[in-house]
């Protein structure tokens, strides 16, 4: 399966690239969430995002809003194994959408520890919150970080840097 990047790539129509401003829009503070303030969140290039714990500890994945809008509506979410140690990159699961599928790599090293069962009967959650890391909110895993993982951290993009490669990618 493709990564979700290369799938926007692919089902994105020509008549995108005519709009310059960025699709996503970031807020440092989420409303109604119940990880706090203060979580470190971070962005693949492959527009994954996780939420780390102020003790770096744990943590939780997702597909980025800007990935959501553009794969169209999310009819299967295929979920993480629990207890499954994965590498940066590897893949943890898959989203299908009405225009193509792409796996959901994990951002670092972790082991899995939870996953959003709500997403098996409602996907389309994804498309409504996918940024969400509350009970009824998108989010893909919860895990659990190793001193790897902690160190894969410096490869990933603050909310800023994600929002100006976002920007970027509308204008290829």
């Amino acid at each position: 399966m493709a990564s979700i990047a290369r799938c926007l790539r692919a089902a994105r129509p020509s008549a995108l690239s005519a709009f310059k401003t960025p699709v996503s829009r970031v807020c440092p503070a989420r409303a109604f969430s119940v990880t706090s303030s203060n979580a470190l969140r971070k962005y693949t290039k492959e527009h994954e995002w996780i939420d780390l714990s102020a003790d770096l500890k744990t943590g939780v994945i997702g597909i980025s809003e800007y990935a959501a809008k553009e794969l169209g509506d999310v009819v299967f979410v295929e979920l993480p194994e629990e207890g499954k140690k994965v590498a940066a990159g590897d893949a943890i699961g898959a989203v299908e959408s009405v225009k193509s599928a792409a796996d959901i790599n994990a951002p670092i090293a972790c082991k899995i520890t939870g996953i959003n069962l709500l997403l098996e009967e409602k996907p389309g959650t994804i498309n409504q919150v996918p940024e969400d890391d509350s009970h009824g909110g998108g989010w893909i895993a919860k895990v659990s970080v190793t001193e790897e993982g902690v160190k894969d951290l410096e490869k990933l993009m603050d909310p800023q840097a994600y929002a100006e490669f976002t920007a970027t990618e509308g204008e290829h």
